[in-house]
């Protein structure tokens, strides 16, 4: 009752025609089972299972009747994120940061950047040049061109030739490996470039040159492109002992210092440094209060910045020379204070699926964000909610038994 459900209505249906085509499910149904994909951790074939064993979930997304069938085909809530996209998510996390009220207004906020991990295979070389070979192979046989050969079986014996390539004595052996084919997968673009009609060679041109661009990278190179799928992923390194290097995209996170509420994030494009991820985080921040932000405690990682804007920038460091004692220990407490965000960060990774994205693109990135942080406000809200329910019937309870104790008359016993 708490969620305004009619506010959802009307932002989302405008991306539906009501005039053809088979009527929609409700607006209700969907934004409920993408809250309790996250808040559950569980994939949307998960969740719309769980709906059908669950009267909880069918109450939650607004059914007064039990019902006996899945709401939707799975499918259906990839459709649902295509059509709000990241605005619409954004509303909905907008919606989980409004119900903490004053909590949320804190002038104290704590930032820290974390690496989103993208659902990719682990990236070699070596790898993306058998997915070229094996898409340009797949192509000719879309397109019926007989091919002068596929390669396939010197592709098998290849990869056996790539095995333990870190190894000293194979290391000769898996680098004349790679360029062989390197060479392969030039050899059948080619091939194709000569034999597709004009018409559709120039629907394949830009596939042909993104694929050149990947065979001709070298280890050193900036700008790496370690996916197929998913070009926009970047190597992100953290220093890490256990994961040295970690491959999805850079998101800021900004919690409130005393309650922990989220209040912001924001998805960053590349691999930049955390110093200038803060002014964007800042600003995600911003569109979700009503109250300015009057510090933000950050770690060493964003050493270049003092003030942005209207908030201070604080970092631990030496305390200065005009402080008092009583200006340092609270500039102590704060930076201690800091530290809160880290189990923040692990939470939503182990409990509201931001350890391994699995939507696809850059939208895909930005909604996984907003949506575990929209789980990790709910989660804490009903926390918190259940917590004063029941110290309100605790007290209640102590206030009746010491009105009955105190009005109840002494036995004639206890008087003599």
């Amino acid at each position: 009752q708490q969620i305004p459900w009619s506010d959802f209505d009307q932002a989302f249906i405008q991306h539906y025609d009501t005039t053809q085509g088979r009527p929609a499910k409700p607006i209700r149904l969907m934004v409920g089972l993408l809250i309790l994909k996250h808040l559950e951790n569980l994939s949307d074939e998960q969740v719309v299972v769980q709906f059908k064993r669950n009267p909880y979930y069918q109450v939650f997304c607004g059914f007064s009747e039990f019902q006996q069938k899945p709401p939707c085909d799975a499918t259906e809530l990839v459709h649902f994120r295509k059509r709000i996209g990241s605005e619409g998510v954004e509303r909905i996390f907008h919606m989980s940061v409004k119900l903490h009220g004053n909590k949320a207004e804190e002038k104290h906020v704590i930032v820290d950047t974390t690496v989103q991990e993208k659902a990719i295979t682990y990236p070699t070389d070596a790898k993306l040049a058998i997915k070229i070979i094996n898409r340009l192979n797949k192509l000719a046989k879309t397109e019926g061109i007989a091919q002068r050969r596929t390669y396939t079986k010197e592709v098998k014996a290849l990869r056996l030739d790539l095995r333990f390539f870190r190894h000293v004595k194979k290391r000769a052996k898996a680098r004349r490996a790679l360029k062989r084919l390197r060479t392969i997968a030039k050899t059948l673009i080619r091939e194709l470039e000569r034999k597709l009609p004009e018409a559709r060679l120039t629907e394949y041109e830009q596939s042909f040159a993104f694929y050149r661009q990947v065979l001709s990278q070298n280890k050193d190179d900036k700008d790496k492109i370690y996916s197929l799928h998913e070009p926009q992923v970047c190597c992100i390194a953290k220093g890490k002992d256990h994961k040295p290097y970690e491959y999805g995209s850079k998101v800021s996170i900004v919690s409130t210092a005393t309650h922990g509420v989220i209040v912001g994030v924001a998805n960053h494009e590349g691999n930049p440094h955390d110093s200038q991820t803060l002014p964007s985080a800042l600003e995600a921040a911003m569109k979700n209060r009503d109250k300015a932000i009057a510090c933000a405690i950050c770690d060493r990682g964003y050493r270049g910045n003092k003030r942005i804007g209207e908030t201070e920038i604080r970092l631990p460091g030496k305390a200065l020379k005009h402080d008092s004692a009583y200006q340092r220990q609270k500039k102590r407490k704060q930076c201690r204070r800091r530290a809160a965000i880290e189990p923040q960060i692990g939470h939503l990774k182990s409990d509201f699926r931001l350890s391994r994205n699995w939507l696809k693109g850059a939208m895909g990135d930005e909604i996984n964000l907003y949506m575990a942080a929209c789980a990790w406000n709910l989660r804490k809200w009903m926390r918190n909610s259940v917590l004063f329910y029941w110290l309100r019937i605790i007290v209640v309870r102590f206030a009746c038994l010491y009105t009955k104790s105190r009005h109840q008359t002494a036995p004639l016993s206890a008087v003599y």
